[in-house]
C-alpha cells in the first residue's frame, strides 16, 4: 500500500535515532579527548533529549457521532486487526483520552474519576498523583481484550440534574448545550473524567501523542483541555459528519476554540461513504461531495483544499483486508499525505537546524582551541630548535625567562576576577526581570481584573496590557544582555593585547524572536476574554484554570529566554577557563622540557619530536571532527521517506504549542521542551 501518516511518522523516528547516534559520536569524541566544557555539554545533553524526547501532539477534536474515533483506528491502530477504540453509533467516547507511551509507566489505562471535577485540585495537579487514579492493566497479546478494557472510556451514569450540574454537565442558562434528559428526570454523564492510554505501539513509542477530546459539552467545561493540552498540540484534525455538515454545535467548537491561527488545522469531512446513492452516477456524487467541502470551507471561513473529504469506516475496513481499491474510494490517503506533509518536515526540519547549528558552533568553538594550541606548540618548536648547540648557560636563561614569563601571565588572573565579577553582577540584572517572582507578579495585576468585579469586561484590554509589558521585558532583556557583550568584547581585547589570548566575543544572542511566542499566547487566549465568555469567566474556578494555565504557559517562555542568556553567557566564558587552563600547562611543558634538556642534552630532539607529535595529534583531532560534524550534518538535512514540506498553506504554530519552534537548540540558544505543568 502507499505511504500512510504512520509509516511517515515511522520514518522520522527512524531519522531522530539515526541523527541522535551522530550526535552522540560527537559528544563522545569530545568527551574520551577532554574537550567537553561544561557548557557544551549542558548542549548536547538537551539536544539529545529533544532528539529522543521530544512528543508530537495530534488533537482529534469533533462533537459526537462524527466518527473520530474510528478515523484514530484507521489512521493509527489498523495494524492490530481489529477496530481498538470504541466507535459505533451514538456517543462513544465520553471523556478526554490521550494515547501516548511512557517506558518508565506500565503499559496500561489510567481512568481519573470524574468525581474529582468537584475537587479544588486541577487535572495537572492530579498527573502527579497515581493514587487518583483507577488503573487497568492492557494485554498486549489480546487485541480483543484490550478493545474491552478501552472500552472503559465510554462508560456512562445517570445522575440528577443538580448532581449534573455541579459536575460541569448541566447549566440552566445555555439548554441547548445540556445533555438529553431522561425519561426519569436523569441525565448521563461519563464515569471518567480524563483517560491516559500508555501503549507501546510503535508509533507511539516514536513520540506520537494522540488527543481524542469528546464534543463541545467535555471541551467547554474542562479548562485545561481548552486552555492546555489543545493550544499544546502541533496539529488539530476538525472532523464533521458529511451527512450532516456544520451544525451549530461544530460551529461552536470551531469559534470558540479552534480558529484563532495557533494551530495546524486540518478539517475532515467523514462519511463521505453515506452521500453514495444508488440512483446516482458516481460523477454525480462526486458533485455533490465537492458541493458540501465548498460549503463547509465557505462556512468555517477556510479555503476549500483545507477540507478533506473522506470515509474512517471505508478506510479501517480496507485496511484490516488489505483492500487496495476500498482504501481508495475512502481517499484517506490524500488526507493522511497533507498531516504528513504539513506537519512532519517542519518537525524534522526545525530539530536537524538546531543540531546543526549546534555542532557547527560547537566546531568553530574548539576550531579556536585548536589554533591556540597549534600555535603555542609552534612557538615551543621554535624555542627548542633554537637551541641546538646552545650551552647548559643559555638553556638555564631560558629557563628563567620561561619562569619570568609565566609569573607575568599570572598576573592576568586579577584582571579576570575583576571581568568576571562585574560579568555575574550584570548577568544577575539581566536575569532579575525574567524570574518566576516577576512573572507572578506581572500576572496577580491581571488577576486583580479578573477578581475585581463579578463581571469582568476589563480582562481582555488588562490580557492585552500583561502582553505588552511581558514583550517589554524581553526586550530589556535583550538589551541589558547587549551591554553584556560589549563589556566581554572590550575586555577580551585588552586581555588578548596584554596577555596574548585569542578571546573572541560570540555574535550577540537575539531573544527578541521570543516575543513572537508571546504573540501567540497572546492570540489563543485572547479569545477566553471576550464578551462570549464573560459569563464564563466570571466563574472563579475557570478564572483560577486559566490563570495556573497562562502562568505555566508564559513560565516556559520566560525560563527558555533565562536559559538562552545564561548559556550563551556560559559559553562567552567557558574560553577564558579553557585557554586560561591551555596556557598554564604550556608554561608548565617548556619548563619541564627545558629542565630535562638541561640534564641531559640527547632529550633535545626527544622533545622536538613529542612537540611535533603533539601538534600532529591537534591537527588529526580538528580532522576527526570536521568528520564527525560534516556526518552529523548529511543524517540530519536527509530527507528519505521523510517527505517534503507542502505549500500547503497551513497555519503551522510558530512558538510554545510546537515545543517549540523558535526555541531551537544551539550553543547559544538552550530551549528546554516543557510540557505546562500549571
Amino acid at each position: 500500500m502507499l505511504p500512510t501518516f504512520a509509516s511517515h511518522l515511522d520514518a522520522l523516528g527512524q531519522w531522530r535515532a539515526d541523527t541522535d547516534a551522530k550526535l552522540a559520536s560527537l559528544a563522545r569524541f569530545a568527551r574520551e579527548h577532554d574537550l567537553l566544557d561544561d557548557a557544551s555539554a549542558e548542549w548536547f545533553e538537551a539536544m539529545r533529549h529533544r532528539l529522543s524526547g521530544e512528543k508530537l501532539m495530534v488533537a482529534f477534536v469533533a462533537e459526537f457521532s462524527r466518527g473520530k474515533s474510528e478515523l484514530i483506528n484507521a489512521i493509527f491502530f489498523s495494524d492490530k486487526g481489529r477496530r481498538m477504540m470504541p466507535a459505533s453509533a451514538g456517543r462513544t467516547t465520553m471523556c478526554p483520552v490521550e494515547l501516548g507511551y511512557d517506558a518508565e509507566e506500565p503499559v496500561g489505562l489510567s481512568l481519573l474519576p470524574i468525581e474529582t471535577r468537584l475537587e479544588a485540585a486541577s487535572l495537572s495537579d492530579y498527573r502527579r498523583h497515581a493514587q487518583a487514579w483507577h488503573w487497568i492493566a492492557l494485554d498486549l497479546a489480546d487485541p480483543d481484550a484490550m478493545a474491552t478494557s478501552l472500552g472503559e472510556v465510554v462508560r456512562t451514569r445517570r445522575v440528577s440534574t443538580e448532581e449534573a450540574a455541579r459536575l460541569g454537565f448541566w447549566d440552566v442558562s445555555r439548554p441547548e448545550d445540556n445533555p438529553p434528559l431522561q425519561a426519569d428526570g436523569l441525565v448521563e454523564v461519563p464515569v471518567w473524567r480524563h483517560a491516559r492510554i500508555n501503549l507501546p505501539h510503535p508509533l507511539l513509542k516514536r513520540g506520537l501523542v494522540v488527543l481524542d477530546t469528546p464534543g463541545l459539552n467535555a471541551i467547554g467545561t474542562e479548562p485545561e483541555l481548552t486552555l492546555g493540552l489543545l493550544p499544546q498540540a502541533h496539529a488539530t484534525v476538525f472532523i464533521l459528519g458529511a451527512d450532516t455538515g456544520v451544525t451549530k454545535s461544530d460551529l461552536a467548537i470551531w469559534r470558540d476554540h479552534l480558529s484563532g491561527p495557533a494551530l495546524a488545522r486540518y478539517v475532515a469531512l467523514n462519511k463521505i461513504d453515506t452521500l453514495v446513492d444508488p440512483l446516482s452516477t458516481p460523477a454525480e456524487v462526486a458533485d455533490v461531495i465537492a458541493r458540501q467541502c465548498d460549503s463547509v470551507a465557505q462556512t468555517l471561513e477556510i479555503p476549500a483544499a483545507h477540507v478533506f473529504p473522506i470515509s474512517a469506516r471505508q478506510a479501517l475496513a480496507a485496511r484490516l483486508n488489505g483492500d487496495e481499491a476500498g482504501l481508495g474510494a475512502s481517499r484517506l490517503g490524500a488526507f493522511e499525505q497533507a498531516l504528513s506533509d504539513g506537519l512532519l518536515p517542519r518537525r524534522r526540519e526545525n530539530l536537524a537546524e538546531a543540531a546543526v547549528q549546534g555542532a557547527q558552533r560547537f566546531q568553530h568553538q574548539l576550531g579556536r582551541r585548536f589554533g591556540e594550541m597549534r600555535r603555542l606548540y609552534a612557538d615551543q618548536l621554535l624555542e627548542l630548535r633554537g637551541l641546538r648547540g646552545k650551552s647548559t648557560g643559555k638553556v638555564q636563561l631560558m629557563l628563567q625567562r620561561v619562569q619570568a614569563e609565566a609569573t607575568e601571565f599570572e598576573q592576568c588572573t586579577a584582571r579576570l576576577q575583576a571581568m568576571r565579577s562585574v560579568h555575574a553582577r550584570m548577568l544577575k540584572d539581566v536575569l532579575k526581570e525574567l524570574s518566576s517572582d516577576r512573572l507572578r507578579g506581572e500576572v496577580d495585576v491581571l488577576q486583580q481584573v479578573l477578581g475585581g468585579s463579578w463581571l469582568p469586561l476589563g480582562a481582555r484590554k488588562a490580557f492585552i496590557e500583561l502582553c505588552g509589558r511581558l514583550r517589554g521585558l524581553i526586550e530589556q532583556a535583550q538589551a541589558r544582555n547587549d551591554e553584556v557583550h560589549a563589556m566581554l568584547v572590550a575586555s577580551f581585547a585588552k586581555l588578548n593585547a596584554e596577555f596574548g589570548f585569542s578571546l573572541v566575543a560570540e555574535v550577540p544572542l537575539d531573544v527578541r524572536k521570543y516575543a513572537e511566542d508571546l504573540n501567540l499566547i497572546e492570540r489563543n487566549y485572547v479569545q477566553y476574554l471576550g464578551l462570549s465568555q464573560a459569563f464564563r469567566l466570571a466563574q472563579p474556578g475557570f478564572q483560577e484554570q486559566f490563570r495556573r494555565m497562562l502562568v505555566s504557559r508564559l513560565r516556559v517562555v520566560f525560563e527558555t529566554v533565562s536559559n538562552d542568556i545564561e548559556l550563551w553567557n556560559k559559553t562567552a566564558s567557558a574560553q577564558v577557563d579553557s585557554q586560561l587552563r591551555e596556557r598554564r600547562r604550556n608554561f608548565k611543558r617548556r619548563y619541564e622540557s627545558l629542565d630535562r634538556i638541561q640534564s641531559a642534552s640527547s632529550e633535545l630532539d626527544t622533545r622536538l619530536q613529542e612537540v611535533q607529535a603533539q601538534d600532529e595529534r591537534v591537527l588529526q583531532l580538528q580532522t576527526r571532527l570536521a568528520t564527525l560534524v560534516d556526518e552529523l550534518t548529511a543524517q540530519a538535512r536527509a530527507t528519505a521517506g521523510l517527505g517534503e514540506p507542502a505549500a500547503s498553506g497551513f497555519e503551522t504554530a510558530s512558538g510554545l504549542p510546537t515545543e517549540i519552534e523558535h526555541l531551537s537548540l544551539d550553543l547559544n540558544s538552550l530551549s528546554v521542551s516543557t510540557a505546562p505543568d500549571a
